[in-house]
């Protein structure tokens, strides 16, 4: 963390401590459409209880911070500094880890089956190509009608002529031109989806250190290796917990390339 980082949790802690108001819990209510009423009902507790957890800076019991954290879809350790010290933090973002595999291939089908069946909420996903994804059959129309259930679908692939692509594929040994081919065959094999209302599909032109999955609180992340194809390299399932700030690492990687990218049409 850097100085600011420090000096910004450092202020949080003092200010929970000295009974100052807990804006951060105020604004993640406020921003979600929330009131300390509600909260209150779905958590079976006093409505002056959550008051005093946001005007007074009381701590709520683990229970209940696990639980509101998770529904706003905050860190614990961001609403509340005092109590998630950066070794408890550091303890429970390894906890996030639930299996390490040497190479992505590896990942057993099964796995991408359930992660993709499962999500009920969003469906990111960040390659240069994804080659593997064409070949997993009917997933166009899996994506489809899971976007016509209400789940988000972003799809992030690189922009075939990019100086990041091309630099790609020459490290992978593979020719100059390789990857962007292969991003034509991708594109063209999921471009139907752009059809869907929550499906979006940008193109990046981002050096890419990981390809992210993201399913829900579930994330595969593929990470990239010099010379070698995504395939060979390690990947890492992880699984998101509030206190934790691992998974929100990626996550938040993902939406900054995703920031940047340009919107594929056909």
């Amino acid at each position: 963390m850097d100085v600011y980082g420090s000096l910004r949790t450092s202020l949080g802690i003092l200010a929970l401590r000295g009974g100052m108001a807990n804006e951060r819990l105020r604004d993640a209510l406020q921003s979600r459409g929330i009131t300390p009423v509600r909260l209150a009902d779905e958590l079976g507790v006093d409505s002056k209880t959550v008051e005093r957890w946001i005007t007074k800076g009381r701590v709520p019991y683990p229970k209940y911070r696990h639980v509101v954290a998770a529904k706003l879809n905050e860190r614990e350790c961001y609403l509340w500094p005092s109590v998630v010290s950066g070794v408890k933090a550091e303890q429970v973002s390894g906890a996030e880890i639930v299996k390490f595999y040497p190479h992505r291939n590896f990942v057993p089908i099964d796995l991408w089956d359930r992660l993709f069946d499962s999500a009920v909420v969003c469906i990111d996903i960040l390659v240069y190509v994804g080659m593997f994804m064409t070949e997993k059959p009917n997933l166009v129309s899996i994506l489809s009608e899971k976007a016509a259930r209400g789940v988000r679908i972003r799809l992030l692939f690189g922009d075939r002529d990019c100086d990041a692509v091309i630099q790609r594929s020459i490290d992978e040994g593979i020719g100059r031109n390789t990857i962007s081919a292969k991003i034509d065959h991708a594109l063209a094999h999921f471009q139907s989806l752009i059809a869907e209302s929550d499906v979006e599909i940008r193109k990046h032109k981002t050096v890419l250190y990981n390809s992210l999955y993201r399913f829900d609180d579930e994330m595969i992340v593929n990470s990239h290796v010099f010379g070698k194809l995504a395939s060979h390299a390690p990947a890492i399932h992880l699984r998101r917990l509030s206190a934790g700030d691992l998974f929100t690492m990626y996550t938040d990687s993902f939406d900054a390339v995703w920031n940047g990218a340009s919107r594929f049409v056909r």
